[in-house]
């Protein structure tokens, strides 16, 4: 019986159980998923980005309790030190915590005009210019790390906590048809070609719920 369990909402529609969920899998921590169906107030708040805070995704592991995404990714780094969720490097660690934490606490035009949806696809999108300025911020990040690690994940060979941030955000793009340079292209497909972002992306397929506000009207 796994010592660790997550608990998850939408595979569909949930950012933040999608990096909580791929952060587990990157340390490679035994865990167990726990579904907080839609219908649930707090989960339904968070989806429609209505929450003063978000509490799912959380995990449970030998009887400690952590809620918050970063959290969450810095408590693997200290119980799977080996996993490499951050660069070894110390100026490296410095930089990926920072793009993380903007990743966490910023971006909200984004998020609310390009809400996750991964049964979306479509060829061509009017972004709000709101929008237009987090994508050129977060196109700026990507291809600053790209280029100062080497890719083919933002800091270097090896997928860690900054890819488990970002990997929503390159949904959002092939959802909604951005127009990307090649580098950051190349990242979106490395990120959704990972076999765990697959496995993730089929689940969703199937679930058969849909939230009508998240529903975007073109």
């Amino acid at each position: 019986m796994a010592k660790a369990s997550l608990t998850i909402s939408s595979k569909n529609y949930s950012s933040w159980s999608l990096r909580g969920w791929l952060l587990v899998r990157f340390a490679g921590l035994p865990c167990a998923e726990k579904r907080v169906e839609e219908d649930n107030a707090s989960a339904r708040a968070e989806l429609l980005l209505l929450a003063p805070s978000v509490r799912v995704p959380r995990l449970e592991h030998d009887g400690v309790a952590v809620w918050d995404t970063l959290a969450i990714g810095e408590y693997l780094n200290e119980v799977k030190p080996k996993a490499g969720l951050l660069p070894a490097d110390q100026a490296a660690r410095a930089h990926c915590r920072a793009v993380c934490g903007e990743m966490h606490s910023g971006f909200s035009a984004l998020r609310s005009a390009l809400p996750m949806n991964l049964k979306l696809k479509l060829d061509s999108f009017t972004v709000w210019s709101r929008a237009r300025g987090d994508i050129q911020r977060i196109t700026e990040i990507w291809r600053d790390c790209l280029e100062q690690y080497g890719g083919p994940y933002l800091f270097g060979a090896k997928r860690g906590m900054a890819d488990a941030m970002y990997a929503p955000v390159a949904t959002r793009f092939i959802s909604y048809g951005v127009q990307l340079d090649p580098a950051c292209a190349a990242y979106c497909q490395t990120i959704l070609a990972m076999p765990e972002m697959q496995e993730w992306i089929a689940a969703a397929q199937q679930e058969p719920e849909d939230i009508e506000e998240l529903q975007v009207e073109f």
